[in-house]
């Protein structure tokens, strides 16, 4: 992980990430997200929020996912952006908090892309402040209802983290909330 007073510069976030492709997962269970039973001793986030109906919806759905538009701006931002999901992919996933930007890294570990289901999950390399893995995608039901989903295991990695869990605790629930709010707001503006 690595902190910044300003937004850095393209340039620096493809050599930043460049350098981590070497780092591994910072946790065991690579690809448990596929699994309905996660590890234990992770805090364990199910999220969902109808964002629309019909195959149209759903297109525009994927290309949210795309832009990386489930990340709340103007405190988070994802690098590279736009992009079309590859399994072992690093991405620069970035923070702003307490007027600091904070960098972290992950990996994707799988794509789905099947008819009615769209998404990936991504785990955290070394140098995120947390560990674990989450899972973005969108689904269109039977019916025709378009669910974004957003769920993950993770745990406090750095020591700080781990003291002030229940302040990392309240960032994460406001990103779900403003992951959720951008999704639905994209298809309105579609």
């Amino acid at each position: 992980m690595k902190i910044s007073l300003s937004y850095p510069s393209s340039k620096e976030l493809a050599k930043w990430l460049s350098q981590r492709k070497p780092e591994a997962y910072s946790y065991p269970f690579v690809g448990a997200t596929k699994d309905e039973a996660w590890p234990s001793g992770y805090n364990h986030d199910r999220n969902k929020a109808e964002i629309g109906s019909g195959s149209a919806d759903f297109d525009k759905a994927k290309q949210a996912l795309m832009h990386w538009t489930m990340f709340p701006r103007p405190w988070t931002r994802v690098f590279p952006s736009p992009m079309v999901f590859e399994e072992g992919k690093e991405v620069a996933v970035m923070f702003r908090l307490f007027g600091l930007w904070w960098w972290n890294s992950c990996r994707i570990v799988y794509v789905i892309d099947e008819p009615g289901k769209y998404g990936f999950a991504y785990g955290t390399l070394w140098n995120h402040v947390e560990r674990g893995e989450e899972i973005f995608y969108v689904e269109q039901e039977a019916d025709g209802r378009v669910w974004y989903k957003i769920e993950a295991f993770s745990q406090p990695r750095f020591v700080w983290a781990r003291l002030f869990k229940f302040v990392a605790r309240a960032f994460q629930r406001r990103f779900v909330r403003g992951s959720k709010a951008g999704m639905k707001a994209e298809l309105v503006a579609r």
